[in-house]
C-alpha cells in the first residue's frame, strides 16, 4: 500500500497537534516547523480536514488549531477521508468494478486488491489518534488491539 504524500502528511500533523495538549490553539507554523512540512502544504490540508471536522480553527492572536474532537474519536481513517486519501491497492476503482481494463473488463487480481483494500481501511479505522500518540495498538492477525495504558 502508498499512502500519498497529503494522506502521510495530513496524519503526521494532526498527530503532532494531538501530541501538544495544549489548551490552546497551535499555530500551523509551530506544526510546519517541527515536521518539516511546507506551511502552504499544511494549509491547504488543515482547510480540508476542517471541512471534514478533523479540526477547528481560532482566528486572531493566539489563533491556530485545536482539533475538533477528543484525541479518542478521530481515527486515522478520518483524517485520510478528510483530504480525499484513498488506502486503495492497485489501480481498480470500487466505485466502478468494470473498468479496471480497457473494454470495461475487470482485471484478474481484482477482487484480491479490494479485499485488501478493505482489510486496510478497516484496521486504520480501528486506530485512533490517541492510540498512535501513546503508542497504544499492536497488531495480531492485523486488527488492532489497543494495550492499557502503562501497559508493556
Amino acid at each position: 500500500m502508498k499512502l500519498s504524500t497529503k494522506g502521510r502528511y495530513a496524519v503526521m500533523a494532526i498527530v503532532d497537534l494531538a501530541s501538544m495538549k495544549a489548551d490552546r490553539p497551535v499555530p500551523l507554523a509551530d506544526i510546519a516547523e517541527r515536521q518539516d512540512i511546507s506551511l502552504s502544504y499544511l494549509e491547504q490540508l488543515f482547510s480540508k480536514m476542517k471541512r471534514g471536522g478533523v479540526v477547528r480553527s481560532v482566528r486572531g492572536p493566539g489563533g491556530g488549531y485545536i482539533l475538533a474532537k477528543s484525541r479518542d474519536a478521530i481515527s486515522v481513517t478520518d483524517i485520510l477521508r478528510s483530504v480525499d486519501d484513498e488506502t486503495r491497492m492497485g489501480r481498480c476503482v470500487p466505485s466502478s468494478p468494470n473498468l479496471c481494463r480497457p473494454g470495461d473488463t475487470r482485471c484478474a487480481t481484482h477482487e484480491l486488491w479490494a479485499m485488501l483494500s478493505a482489510k486496510i481501511e478497516a484496521v486504520l479505522d480501528q486506530v485512533s489518534i490517541a492510540d498512535v500518540c501513546e503508542g497504544r495498538y499492536e497488531f495480531d492477525n492485523a486488527r488492532p488491539i489497543a494495550k492499557a495504558v502503562g501497559e508493556d
